[in-house]
């Protein structure tokens, strides 16, 4: 990664994009729907939104040098200095369940990734004060990074907290689990390796479930919340709203 500072101000997220919640519902998305046979250069699932602070500012020209990913091919030893598991946080939002990663498994490592600024730099801050050695900060997107920069067989394990749902039919394929991602994921988790997702809608948690039985790379289940994960942000808001916390775990297999 480069200076998170030096990124473009009008960044997308990868889930805090949903907005402030609603007592029963998120805010809708304004999508634009393309013309018949007409499709983007590549299906996101994250969209743009706001600009950065002096303070969101001062905390990436600050922070982010000492916990930047090197440029170039992610090399897990270069990044941290030791031969450690590692795992990915896809949409970590704030960073609250990374930084609690972080301090529960001091013998693993954790990239968290988001391409919102004003998060990333909140992070920074939080993860400075809780003084976790073992966490770096990459913005961008995740898709692009796992096709460009990393290699087969890196991670140990991913994470996917509280991705974006897309609850229209319509945006189906704006989802984060899907075929080709699952196959990208599958690329890059070593064997026996694993991905835990967190979703407070029942459909999505179908739909990932669905995904995974149509995959030959991964068995899915529902297990027990990780107990190293604070109960914040999203999840904080989908209990107050008297929704169920879904719990998934997707294990690489063959």
């Amino acid at each position: 990664m480069n200076e998170l500072a030096d990124q473009p101000t009008d960044q997308p997220a990868e889930h805090s994009s949903r907005g402030p919640a609603e007592p029963a519902r998120r805010r809708a998305h304004e999508v634009p729907d393309l013309p018949q046979g007409v499709a983007p250069a590549r299906v996101r699932s994250f969209v743009r939104r706001g600009r950065r602070s002096a303070l969101t500012l001062d905390r990436l020209h600050r922070l982010a040098p000492a916990r930047a990913l090197p440029p170039g091919r992610f090399d897990p030893e270069q990044a941290f200095g030791r031969v450690a598991p590692v795992v990915l946080e896809i949409g970590c939002g704030h960073g609250h369940a990374a930084i609690a990663f972080a301090s529960a498994r001091p013998e693993w490592d954790i990239v968290a990734m988001d391409v919102h600024s004003p998060g990333l730099a909140r992070m920074l801050a939080d993860a400075e004060a809780a003084q976790v050695p073992n966490l770096r900060v990459e913005q961008g997107d995740a898709v692009v990074f796992l096709e460009e920069r990393v290699g087969d067989r890196v991670f140990d394990a991913i994470h996917l907290f509280f991705p974006d749902p897309w609850r229209k039919k319509k945006h189906t394929k704006r989802r984060f689990v899907s075929p080709t991602n699952l196959d990208l994921l599958a690329r890059v988790l070593k064997p026996a390796g694993h991905i835990l997702v967190a979703t407070d809608q029942e459909f999505y948690a179908r739909h990932v479930l669905d995904e995974v039985a149509a995959h030959p790379r991964f068995d899915g289940r529902r297990v027990d919340r990780p107990d190293w994960r604070p109960a914040v942000g999203f999840e904080a808001k989908g209990r107050a709203a008297g929704r169920e916390i879904h719990e998934l775990r997707l294990d690489l297999v063959g």
